[in-house]
């Protein structure tokens, strides 16, 4: 995520219960892969999960583009 969208995000979490809920969601999904990415060896079980957190990952960011994408229409 491009530090400017960051940004935007943030500044809308306060008033917005889905964003914050999503942002948490994305926020903890990206330490369990860090988690995954941090060791040596994964089973194929934990490659498994890893990539099912990656497409939940990208599926949040993409949730959170759509609604900061109906803000930057509101403003326009």
């Amino acid at each position: 995520m491009e530090r400017r969208e960051e940004e935007l995000i943030r500044q809308h979490l306060t008033h917005d219960e889905e964003l914050r809920s999503i942002f948490e969601e994305h926020e903890s999904l990206k330490q369990k892969l860090q988690e995954y990415r941090s060791k040596h060896y994964l089973t194929n079980d934990e490659e498994m999960e890893e990539k099912r957190i990656q497409k939940r990952k990208l599926a949040s960011k993409d949730r959170m583009m759509a609604i900061l994408g109906r803000y930057q229409s509101a403003m326009r």
